[in-house]
């Protein structure tokens, strides 16, 4: 077997959800199918998006509610900040499950997708690691059990490529026996852009293809499989060679924006030329115009979003060097991630639980 399909059959990591790049398509409006809303609280962006039958066929993609929390606290290693998206992640946890009609004593069954041995597909076994299952307790020893606290079951079904099973087989097996009444799945994502590693967290009521992040699409995980509502939580920790060669393009472009547009700024002078621990925030207003972006790149530069990342993946693919790349940092990062999801997630499921305790149980 050769080394690229060995590596795709071992993980399961999925795609991250496309619907949130609606967000930057100005197109896009609420007749189109696609309800778009932000909220702000406090470090953390959290983006609403709302998508109807009509705006599945033109997005192509399920009809659903996603929600996506954009934050820095694991990349800046931040405990405080953490706790904080811990809290959010919880609360907009407990919203979602409100919202498919999941009440407060029903049962659920948590389910961490990925592969232990690959440091990025990790996310989903380290969570199940944390999270607090009592269905036992409320089988035998239901004395033991206070108010506040509902059945709950984790597991982690392992990959296709180390166990021989269909991932989703697998699951819905589990479920046959098991019966919860709600299942929520967590596994890591193919990033769409360098900016979201280990920044955002995407929660979705349409489920989950697991392995469709390395283009090995399998079968999905969601309500229509099992019956029951599926909640999936992801996080994107890896990325591919193509978005990051198309967004330091990207990058470069916004540097010469911003440089050709500050250039005579008194306060210019006076900045050093490489700051190492400046840290710089380019957007998209810094873009150069097009005759700009042509002195820079030539015809390249002419290219758009689009068309820009379909010529780099056709360069790149053939020559296998569309490679997935994750940060250096990314024991830590995983180690962090799974304890706010699994807080969260505790949190969500437990009203019994109080806020000041609900890390202490994923530790």
């Amino acid at each position: 077997m050769k080394e690229k399909d060995l590596y795709s059959v071992r993980t399961d990591l999925a795609v991250e959800a496309q619907e949130m790049d609606v967000r930057d398509d100005p197109s896009s409006s609420d007749s189109d199918g696609v309800k778009v809303h932000e909220n702000q609280k406090d470090d953390i962006k959290i983006t609403y998006v709302t998508v109807d039958e009509t705006g599945a066929e033109r997005i192509g993609k399920k009809a659903g509610h996603y929600i996506t929390l954009d934050s820095q606290a694991i990349r800046k290693q931040d405990t405080q900040l953490q706790a904080n998206l811990a809290k959010v992640l919880s609360g907009q946890l407990r919203k979602l499950l409100q919202d498919v009609g999941v009440t407060e004593e029903q049962s659920g069954l948590v389910v961490g997708l990925g592969n232990h041995h690959i440091t990025p597909d990790s996310l989903g076994p380290l969570v199940t690691d944390k999270v607090l299952v009592t269905s036992h307790l409320f089988r035998l020893h239901p004395e033991t059990v206070s108010e506040g606290y509902r059945p709950v079951s984790a597991v982690t079904p392992g990959v296709m490529g180390t166990t021989g099973v269909e991932t989703s087989d697998m699951v819905h097996g589990i479920i046959k026996e098991v019966n919860p009444d709600f299942v929520i799945v967590i596994d890591a994502l193919a990033s769409r852009s360098i900016d979201r590693i280990n920044a955002t967290i995407q929660l979705s009521d349409t489920g989950i293809h697991p392995g469709s992040g390395i283009g090995n699409k399998r079968k999905e995980i969601s309500q229509e499989t099992y019956g029951i509502p599926v909640i999936s939580i992801g996080v994107p920790t890896v990325v591919d060679a193509v978005t990051i060669t198309s967004d330091t393009v990207d990058y470069v472009l916004k540097h010469f924006g911003r440089e050709w547009r500050e250039k005579d700024a008194p306060s210019n002078a006076l900045s050093p030329a490489m700051n190492p621990f400046e840290r710089k925030e380019l957007t998209e207003e810094d873009l150069p115009n097009e005759e700009q972006s042509q002195a820079v790149l030539g015809m390249f530069g002419q290219l758009s979003g689009a068309e820009k990342k379909q010529l780099i993946k056709e360069v790149l693919t053939p020559l296998g060097h569309n490679l997935m790349v994750t940060p250096k940092e990314v024991d830590g990062f995983m180690k962090d991630m799974s304890h706010v999801i699994a807080t969260g997630i505790n949190g969500a499921l437990h009203p019994g639980i109080e806020d000041g305790e609900a890390q202490s149980y994923s530790r």
